[in-house]
């Protein structure tokens, strides 16, 4: 295992997000992300030994990106689990770094999941215990959950839409998110239903969009362009793939993932400063708050709903808009660590959370499937 801190994250960005020009593919934007990301920390692209991303639209997308880059690193990673995939290359990045495998590591993403549409971009595969019943996923596996718990805890649909209300009131103060308008609870109970009881605003974006994030050794971080956010716990956790065979469907490996981050890092759950959660839907991040410890199972109900998770609530979470307003293409953890070490930075703007010196970042692929923490600090919290 990698020690505490032994790596960090020195360079972000995205690449063009929303709706990306109609010759823009999945490598345009992985290139542009990665050429803004290395812009960010001083580096170039000759400096780059490391090379690890995940994609829907390329099956051997590291070897694509090499090729497309003109580059030869040392050493390469595509371990796909969905939209986690991503947090677990922070945790494998930080694991070769140490090892010697490689000094300087970019993790990618790229899709334009919006332009080519849900046909396009990769079909989920046939499930003997699901497909023929014809669910409309990923949404009737998420809402199984969302009423399982509403039936367990007594969760309401406005405790929910209050999820997707916070998300908003943060995306107002991010430029670049996608959707700006006003929202309010009544407005998500009476959009349009997906699959009970999630309606289209209990749901995420669909857009185009990528990004990169470049890593170093401590040693090396501390002499480039920005303030390092260091690696200080990594926790990777699997419970299925099917969402039949789920165990308990209010309760995600998030327990597990989170457990092992809170040991590594020498923290729990008060220590955390601004919170990243993946919001494919409303109850992720709802599931996700019980799951790593800030609040008990069955209470996050009336744990959101007094604007715990707004700006200016004690519980900043989602800071830029999450999935729900800020974007999502296909698969968003990239952009959760993005978000987590720009706070760890200081340098958000109106959306900035004062005294930012330790933030979570937590992944979910599948359908609650995989699920992979990430606890970033400042130097102040070495």
């Amino acid at each position: 295992m990698m020690g505490r801190a032994s790596a960090a994250i020195v360079g972000v960005a995205e690449s063009d997000l929303g709706h990306v020009a109609q010759d823009m593919t999945p490598l345009d934007l992985m290139a542009q992300g990665i050429a803004r990301a290395l812009d960010d920390c001083g580096l170039q692209l000759n400096d780059v030994d490391g090379l690890f991303g995940a994609a829907t639209q390329s099956r051997m997308v590291t070897l694509a990106l090499k090729e497309y880059l003109g580059i030869q690193p040392r050493y390469g990673d595509s371990t796909y689990l969905g939209g986690s995939s991503f947090m677990t290359h922070v945790a494998h990045a930080a694991a070769a770094i140490e090892a010697g495998l490689c000094e300087v590591a970019v993790i990618t993403y790229g899709s334009t999941q919006r332009s080519a549409g849900r046909s396009n971009v990769g079909g989920r595969e046939s499930n003997p215990y699901e497909t023929p019943y014809r669910p409309f996923m990923p949404a009737s596996a998420y809402a199984m959950a969302a009423s399982r718990h509403m039936h367990d805890y007594g969760t309401t649909r406005e405790q929910l839409a209050e999820i997707a209300v916070a998300a908003r009131k943060w995306a107002q103060l991010n430029p670049m998110a996608w959707e700006q308008g006003d929202l309010s609870v009544n407005d998500v109970l009476n959009a349009r239903m997906v699959s009970y009881p999630l309606t289209i605003r209990d749901s995420c974006l669909v857009t185009d969009g990528g990004g990169a994030l470049v890593m170093t050794s401590a040693a090396r971080a501390r002499d480039l362009r920005k303030p390092p956010a260091y690696v200080l716990g990594c926790g990777e956790a699997h419970s299925h793939q099917s969402i039949s065979n789920m165990a308990n469907l209010t309760e995600t490996a998030a327990k597990l993932s989170g457990a092992k981050a809170y040991q590594m890092a020498g923290l729990g759950p008060s220590d955390v400063d601004v919170i990243e959660l993946y919001d494919a839907f409303t109850i992720t991040t709802l599931l996700f708050l019980e799951d790593l410890g800030f609040c008990a199972k069955g209470e996050g109900g009336p744990f959101v709903a007094d604007g715990k998770l707004r700006p200016g609530g004690v519980l900043p979470t989602n800071t830029n808009g999450g999935g729900l307003s800020y974007c999502h293409p296909g698969m968003y953890g990239l952009f959760l660590l993005i978000e987590a070490a720009r706070q760890i930075r200081g340098e958000c703007g109106a959306r900035q959370v004062s005294g930012c010196d330790i933030a979570l970042a937590h992944g979910n692929g599948g359908v609650l499937s995989s699920q992979s923490t990430v606890i970033l600090g400042s130097a102040a919290a070495l």
